[in-house]
Formats: structure tokens, C-alpha cells, sequence
């Protein structure tokens, strides 16, 4: 696991910079503080930070085929390097040392840019081949691990994390009209938007190669939910047993490591399975890790210890009232882009944890969206039943009061009736969706306003891409697509990095995905009960009492906080001064958001933390860029 970054002039092929390689590699410290490096060759120059994991002793980076011509950095792990390395062997190749860096370069020298399509896990990287003035960089099928760049004046530059873009000089700090737009609609950005019109995010699974003649973007993966005709139709104990073994095979996979691996243990079902596949399999105790709040209905730390103690694990748990005033800029400068999903608050506090005794954690995203684990899965197929009568409901629905609790009815039932009767990607959306079309123009000042913004464009494009399969997989694939790669995962990299702690997903797993995208819907969901062939397969590993618990996420008291101890600072960094100094919001509509949430008339926590999010963001901003200036 590390950071990387680099350059390549492709057009001057003026020689690349080794003082602005190493400030672009400093900036990623956190990312690997155990190790870094810098390999110029003519006009191009990458660079890497290291958190060693595996061959500590021989896998430095950047890494050199023997001949010198072809070099890589690398950004994850790769599961099945073994058996990659395996069969290089035996048609010859000698290898130097035991790390998957190495199999990147024999692969490449063997296959070329092909070999990507090889790799089973998570990785960025990016690959010089001075033979052909080719410059290769590519991300993992899921965008498990980020990778931006920027492309222009014949130059390309890439980096893990935007702040080490953000030393180039010429970087221009413009706002993308249309990532704003975005961020507002979702509390985070899609690829391959960022909010600086400069950079852009490599898509999950795609390939770019750059020489002399130019870049080109190209997909290489695509997971995607199976057709009508091919879904499996095994008898569910099979498919049982089966989802087992995939998992015993991937928690396995994602355990191998040089150094003690723990369990981020949130006492869901998710990762209570992978604490006991782990436990099973690991030939060390292992640790887990939860994080519970003073708030009851936020508090899962029961649940977890009852896991735990069933597989006597080393666990490690912190009941938190954080100061959440002073933590929330920590969080804004990991991001490095507006970010507004409030989990990461107990992600960055639950990494920093697991940080003091591990330097690897498995994490359970993914599972919610190939298994169908989210309540929108319910009521997308509650809807087409409900939905014009739900639609009449709508205006009574809005008279709810606003609760500060886990369950927050009003907030779901308003959303609900709002969308229940609007076609399926359109309802799916609406019941995620922070500010609406016409939320976004009133909010914005006059210069920031597009009418022909539109968000939702990278959801019909993916939604399109799986005609033929049945309606709930393709609108679990657009989770998948966008939600879990441009939030989830974002969240879970940045919040574990910024404690140099590695986390892995074995839902993740290409083997496992695969499995889980051809299960018929009522595998998934059926009427209210979710996850059902996850949960059957579950039942001999954890306890009943969490195969039955409402699902809670990983979430926090953030209504509560924003009547409460979050409330100077709302006021503070949401006055109409600063936002009038700032030029994007209209004061008197964020006023009106905030008052109407603190007097307890709607539940508009998510709306406001992104604005503070947002406003946090820019004082960054605008404080780097003084500092760059000197």
C-alpha cells in the first residue's frame, strides 16, 4: 500500500522535475511513511511513498525491470499474485523479491497493457515504458483505490490524492460548474469529475495510456449484474455453501500479509462475518475495532462485543463524543474536495484506533450493494405497488415533525412519498438525493446556477449499459458504480490513509462480485427482509441476535448535533458574511435551512453538513493557496 504520483511531458518531452516529484511525494506522506522514492527518466518522473506490508524488506518502489526500460509504481495489493507469479515462473521468469509490485512488471513485459485485465484486487498504478515513450496508468475494476490526473499542455500528472496535484504551479484551482452541481445533488463527486475543472478522477476499471501522440482513456472491467436467462437457479442451500466458500476464499486472500492484520467490526452482519471467516482463518489472533456514541440508538458496540467474545478476538472499542468542531477540518483536508458523507466522523476515529495496533483492516463495504442490503432496495420494490397512493400521501407526509434519532420516519417517509410514484432510476435517486434541481438553483448564487446541470447523467449512462437484467440488480449496479466508488470507498481510503492504516474489502473481491451479480432478486430482497442468502449463509457463523437487528449503518447523531453541540459552529461557518465573502451560496436560503432544522421543522442535517463541509473546504482552499503564493 502506498502513494503515487508522477509526470511525463509527452509533447516537449522536456525532462521531468525531481524537486516537484519529491514536493508532489511529500504530500502523500501518510500514505506510506515507511518508505519513498523517485525514478526520473528523460520526460517522464514517478515517485512513490510506502507503507510496507508485504516483503518489507524488498519492496521498494519505484520498481525496475532488470533491464532498466520498463519501471512501476503501485498503489494496493494484488490477491492473486502468488499465482500470477507461479506461472511466469514457470515459463522462466526469475523473480528478486516476494512483493505483487514485481508481478506488475513481468506481467506487462509478457502481456502488455493487457495484463491489467489479470489482477484480482485493489490497486492504482502507473507504468513507464521507455521502449515505447508509454506511459500507462490504471485503477482497479471497483475504484477501490483512487487515482487522479491532470491532462494539458502536452503534460500529464497524476497522484493518489488531488493535494499532490495541487503543488504543480500551473495547477488552476477553477471550480467545475458541473462537479458542484454534483456534490450538491449527492455530498460527493462522481468520477470523473472533481471539483477543479483541471482534474479529473481515472473511472474504476479503465486504462490510460499516454505517448507521444496523445492520452487515451479506454474501460477494461466492467462488473456487471447478469441477464434475466443467466442468473443462478441452484437450490438456495448450494447457493448457501457456495457464498461461503467464495468468502472463506476471499476473507483469506485479503489476510496475507506480513504484518498483523485486524477486523473493523461495526457489529452489522457484514462485518461480523468477516471477524469469524477471519478468526477461522488467521494464524494470528485477531483484532477488531468498533466505535460506539453516547447516543443509544447510535450504539452498536453490544452487537460487536457479542462477536468478539465468540471468536475471543483482541478487540479494541472507544465510546466517542468527539469534538466534533476541531475534527471536522482534519476530515476536509483528507479529502482534498468537497466530501459530506458524516460516516467518515466515525471512520477517521475508528482508523485511528486500529492505526495504534495494526497496519491492515478488512472492511465490509460493498456487501449492501451486491447482496441488497439497503432499505431503498425495499422500497424500490415496494414502490410500483404503493406509489401513486404514497404520492397522494405526500403533502401530509411533509407535516411530520423532525426527529434528531437513528430512525428518523419523517425524514424516510417524506422521502418516500415524494418519489414513490417517478420512474425507477428517478425514484431510486430521490430517495438519496440531498438538494433537487430546483433545491440547487435557489441555492446558488446567480453566476453558479446551470439549468442544464445534470447529475443524474452518470446514473442513466450506467443504468443503460444493463438492459436485460432484472430492475433491482441494475439499480443495485448504479450503487455500485457511483455510490460505493465515488462515496464509500473515497470514505474509506481517505479516513484510513490519513492514519497510514491499509484497509481492505473482501466483498470486493472480482471472485465474489462475480457470485453475487447473478442471484436472482429474490435472493436479495424479498418484501422487507434484505440480504437473505447473505444472512441464510451467515446463520451458522454469527449470532441470531445480529442476523436480525435493523440494519442501523455507520452513521452518527448528526441532526442531534446540529441542534446541539455542532450548533455555534453551523452558525459560525454558515453566516451570511462568510457566505457572501465565499460567492456560492445565497445567504438568506442557508438561513432558512438552518433555522427551519434547529426549530425541529424538517431534518435537514445532511444538507448542512454538506454546506459546512463545503465552506470548511474553501477556507482550505483559499489557505494553501495564500501559502503557495509565499
Amino acid at each position: 500500500m502506498c502513494g503515487i504520483c508522477g509526470t511525463y511531458d509527452f509533447v516537449r518531452a522536456r525532462p521531468a522535475e525531481r524537486e516537484l516529484l519529491e514536493r508532489m511525494n511529500a504530500a502523500l506522506v501518510h500514505r506510506g511513511p515507511d518508505g519513498h522514492g523517485c525514478h526520473l527518466d528523460g520526460p517522464v518522473g514517478l515517485a512513490a511513498r510506502r507503507l510496507a506490508v508485504i516483503d518489507i524488506e524488498h519492496g521498494d518502489q519505484p520498481m525496475l525491470a532488470a533491464d532498466g526500460l520498463v519501471c512501476v509504481v503501485h498503489n494496493g495489493e494484488i490477491l492473486n499474485h502468488l499465482e500470477l507469479r507461479a506461472g511466469l515462473e514457470r515459463e522462466g521468469v526469475r523473480f528478486r523479491t516476494r512483493c505483487d509490485t514485481e508481478v506488475l512488471l513481468h506481467l506487462y513485459l509478457r502481456d502488455g497493457p493487457e495484463f491489467v485485465s489479470q489482477l484480482r484486487g485493489m490497486f492504482a498504478l502507473a507504468l513507464w515504458d521507455r521502449r515505447g515513450q508509454r506511459l500507462l496508468l490504471a485503477r482497479d475494476r471497483f475504484g477501490i483505490k483512487p487515482l487522479y490526473y491532470e491532462l494539458g499542455g502536452g503534460r500529464l500528472t497524476f497522484a493518489s490524492e488531488l493535494k499532490a496535484l495541487l503543488c504543480l504551479p500551473s495547477f488552476s484551482r477553477e471550480l467545475d460548474r458541473e462537479a458542484l452541481h454534483a456534490y450538491l445533488a449527492f455530498n460527493s463527486i462522481p468520477a470523473p469529475l472533481t471539483i477543479f475543472g483541471a482534474a479529473r478522477k481515472l473511472p474504476a476499471g479503465h486504462l490510460l495510456v499516454c505517448g507521444p501522440s496523445g492520452a487515451t482513456v479506454t474501460r477494461f472491467a466492467r462488473p456487471a449484474p447478469a441477464a434475466r436467462s443467466k442468473l443462478r437457479r441452484e437450490h438456495a442451500a448450494v447457493l448457501q455453501e457456495e457464498l461461503r466458500e467464495r468468502l472463506r476464499d476471499s476473507v483469506k486472500a485479503h489476510l496475507l500479509a506480513d504484518v498483523p492484520v485486524g477486523v473493523l467490526l461495526s457489529g452489522g452482519v457484514d462485518s461480523s462475518l468477516l471477524t469469524a471467516l477471519a478468526s477461522h482463518a488467521s494464524p494470528r489472533r485477531v483484532s477488531t475495532f468498533s466505535i460506539g456514541f453516547r447516543e443509544r440508538s447510535f450504539n452498536e458496540l453490544e452487537l460487536a462485543r457479542q462477536v468478539a467474545r465468540r471468536y475471543g478476538t483482541d478487540h479494541h472499542e472507544l465510546v466517542i463524543s468527539p469534538q466534533i468542531a476541531e475534527l471536522l477540518p482534519k476530515l476536509v483536508e483528507a479529502f482534498d474536495e468537497p466530501f459530506a458523507d458524516s460516516s467518515a466522523v466515525p471512520t477517521y476515529l475508528v482508523s485511528q484506533l486500529a492505526a495504534q495496533h495494526v497496519k491492515v483492516v478488512l472492511s465490509g463495504e460493498g456487501g449492501d450493494e451486491l447482496f441488497g442490503g439497503y432499505e431503498t432496495y425495499v422500497a424500490d420494490q415496494l414502490a410500483p405497488w404503493v406509489g401513486p397512493a404514497a404520492s397522494r400521501l405526500a403533502p401530509l407526509a411533509e407535516l411530520l415533525p423532525s426527529s434528531s434519532g437513528r430512525v428518523s420516519f419523517d425524514y424516510r417517509a417524506k422521502r418516500f412519498a415524494r418519489a414513490a410514484a417517478l420512474p425507477p432510476l428517478e425514484r431510486h435517486h430521490g430517495w438519496k438525493e440531498i438538494f433537487s434541481a430546483g433545491e440547487r438553483e435557489r441555492l446558488l448564487r446567480a453566476e453558479w446556477r446551470s439549468p442544464t446541470a445534470d447529475p443524474l447523467a452518470p446514473w442513466r449512462l450506467r443504468f443503460a449499459e444493463t438492459t436485460g437484467a432484472p430492475l433491482l440488480a441494475r439499480l443495485q449496479d448504479v450503487d455500485l458504480g457511483i455510490y460505493l466508488a465515488d462515496d464509500l470507498l473515497v470514505k474509506t481510503d481517505r479516513m484510513s490513509m490519513a492514519h497510514s492504516l491499509e484497509a481492505r474489502v473482501p466483498y470486493l473481491d472480482p471472485v465474489l462480485a462475480e457470485f453475487a451479480l447473478a442471484l436472482p432478486t429474490g435472493l436479495k430482497v424479498r418484501g422487507p427482509s434484505k440480504k437473505r442468502l447473505l444472512r441464510a449463509a451467515a446463520r451458522p457463523l454469527i449470532p441470531a441476535s445480529i442476523l436480525h437487528a435493523r440494519k442501523r449503518g455507520f452513521s452518527i447523531p448528526a441532526a442531534a448535533w446540529l441542534r446541539g453541540e455542532l450548533k455555534p459552529l453551523a452558525h459560525e461557518v454558515l453566516s451570511p458574511s462568510r457566505l457572501r465573502a465565499e460567492g456560492y451560496f445565497e445567504p438568506q436560503v442557508v438561513a432558512q435551512l438552518l433555522e427551519d432544522h434547529c426549530a425541529r421543522r424538517a431534518d435537514y442535517s445532511r444538507q448542512l453538513w454538506g454546506l459546512i463541509s463545503f465552506s470548511l473546504w474553501v477556507e482550505q482552499v483559499q489557505r494553501t493557496a495564500a501559502a503557495a503564493q509565499g
